[in-house]
């Protein structure tokens, strides 16, 4: 059963749409590969922050963004939809103007539960 939270934020919080790109992989070109995108649910916050990434070096986030989902480190996220998005830019993300790189997620659980999170991604 989905929490009364769970369900405020996908309803009323988590409007917005962004492209995801997960799963990041050296390519053996020294580049990276990664899983084809897919659109996601979030809230999209554009700040300046000090964060950690996920080797624990201090970063300046850009952006923190509240998914209803997991999403990969060093994955990528795009404030917009796959439609708005060319073809031939869809394999590459570091080419899409405006796609920013996930720097570290966190994830909390919801008050009384074990099961249900509430993740953000710092970018």
């Amino acid at each position: 059963m989905v929490s009364p939270l769970i369900k405020f934020l996908q309803k009323d919080v988590c409007v917005q749409t962004a492209v995801y790109w997960g799963n990041p992989q050296p390519d053996g070109y020294g580049g990276i590969s990664y899983d084809p995108p897919v659109e996601i649910k979030c809230r999209w916050d554009e700040k300046v922050q000090l964060v950690r990434d996920d080797r624990g070096k201090e970063v300046v986030s850009k952006a923190e963004v509240l998914v209803l989902q997991d999403v990969d480190p060093d994955g990528m996220l795009y404030l917009g939809s796959l439609t708005d998005l060319s073809s031939g830019v869809l394999d590459s993300p570091e080419q899409v103007d405006g796609a920013w790189k996930i720097l570290s997620m966190s994830k909390a659980p919801l008050f009384g539960s074990t099961s249900e999170f509430v993740r953000t991604a710092y970018l």
